[in-house]
C-alpha cells in the first residue's frame, strides 16, 4: 500500500485528505506543521508528500529542502498562494509538482499517481539507456543517438540534456537548471537555457518547432518526456 505524509495546518483539510486518500487505498499519515512533518517523515517514510507552504513554524519550502537533503520521494506542493514566483520557489528547493487551492480531488489523485509512478520507475530502472521515437540517450556512455549515428553535443549541452533526462518527467525548475549546468554564479541567466534548449531541438527533435521531448513550460522551467 501507498504510504502519503499529508502536511497542513487546517484540521478540517487534513481530515478530508486523510478521508478522501484512505479511501482511495493510500494509507495517510499526517502532520500539522514543519517540524513534525521532517520528524515524522523520517520515521514513517512515506512513498509521497503532500505539503502545505502556509505552516505555522516552517515555511513549506525549508520543509523540502529538509526533506531534499536526505530523500528523493515525491514532494506535491498544495497551496493556497499563486503567484508564480511561490511556484518558482518551491521547485528551485525541489518540489515535483504543484496545485493550488481550491483544488479538484480527482486533480490531486491524479497528480499523485503520476508522481508515484515516475518515482518508483526511476527506483526500478537499472537501464541507463533512455530511449525516444527520435533519439536515445546513453547515461552511461555519455552519448546521443539519432538513426544509429551519434549526435554531436557540446559539454553544455550535454549537461542541460543529462539534467532533464536524470529528471524525466519532472519539471526542472529554470534556476536549478542553470545551477547543476552552469553553477550559482548563472542562476538568473534565464536566456542561456532558451539558447541551449533551441539547440539541442534542432540536433534531436523530429520538428524543432514542436517539440515532443524537450519541453518548455513558460515562466518555470523544462521537462524531458521520453
Amino acid at each position: 500500500m501507498t504510504k502519503v505524509l499529508v502536511v497542513d495546518d487546517e484540521p478540517q483539510l487534513l481530515r478530508a485528505l486523510r478521508i478522501n486518500l484512505t479511501a482511495h487505498g493510500y494509507e495517510v499519515v499526517v502532520a500539522p506543521d514543519g517540524m513534525t512533518a521532517l520528524r515524522v517523515a523520517a520515521e514513517a517514510r512515506p512513498d509521497a508528500v503532500v505539503l502545505d507552504l502556509g505552516l505555522p513554524d516552517l515555511d513549506g519550502v525549508e520543509v523540502i529542502a529538509g526533506l531534499r537533503g536526505w530523500t528523493t520521494l515525491p514532494i506535491i506542493v498544495l497551496s493556497a498562494r499563486t503567484e508564480s514566483t511561490d511556484k518558482v520557489h518551491a521547485l528551485d528547493a525541489g518540489a515535483d509538482d504543484y496545485v493550488t487551492k481550491p483544488f479538484g480531488m480527482d486533480e490531486l489523485l491524479a497528480r499523485l499517481r503520476a508522481a508515484v509512478r515516475r518515482s518508483r520507475s526511476a527506483v526500478a530502472e537499472d537501464e541507463p539507456v533512455v530511449r525516444t521515437d527520435a533519439f536515445e540517450v546513453d547515461l552511461a556512455a555519455k552519448k546521443v543517438l539519432r538513426a544509429g549515428a551519434e549526435v554531436h553535443l557540446t559539454p553544455t549541452e550535454w549537461g542541460m540534456l543529462e539534467v532533464l533526462v536524470r529528471n524525466r518527467g519532472k519539471l526542472v525548475a529554470q534556476r536549478r537548471l542553470l545551477q547543476e549546468v552552469w553553477g550559482p554564479a548563472y542562476a538568473d541567466e534565464f536566456h542561456y537555457l532558451r539558447v541551449y534548449i533551441a539547440q539541442l531541438r534542432r540536433k534531436l527533435e523530429d520538428d524543432p518547432s514542436r517539440p515532443r521531448h524537450l519541453i518548455t513550460e513558460a515562466g518555470m522551467g523544462y521537462r524531458f518526456e521520453g
